[in-house]
């Protein structure tokens, strides 16, 4: 299991008070009613929580919080994956 999922829970729970019950590896941001800016602050955080340099503006509009984790824990460990990019589900 990823490090990065408890983090990724604390910050929609505390920050922005989306039920835990509601997170879930399937979710999106869409799902969790978060909006443009939301998610835009939530790429902050996360980003300053990991230390990572992921440029999330490259993750699908329906990425779900699993395919998030990934990219994250690619760019956590200096991309290390092809192309420096987390595998997408096509499932939106």
């Amino acid at each position: 299991m990823s490090t990065i999922h408890p983090k990724i829970t604390e910050v929609l729970t505390h920050t922005f008070k989306v039920p835990a019950a509601e997170i879930r590896p399937d979710s999106t941001m869409d799902s969790l009613e978060m909006d443009s800016l939301a998610v835009a602050e939530f790429a902050v955080l996360i980003r300053e929580a990991v230390g990572g340099d992921g440029d999330f503006d490259r993750l699908p509009k329906g990425a779900t919080l699993a395919d998030i984790t990934r990219f994250i824990d690619a760019a956590a460990d200096g991309g290390a994956q092809a192309g420096g990019e987390a595998p997408m589900s096509n499932a939106r």
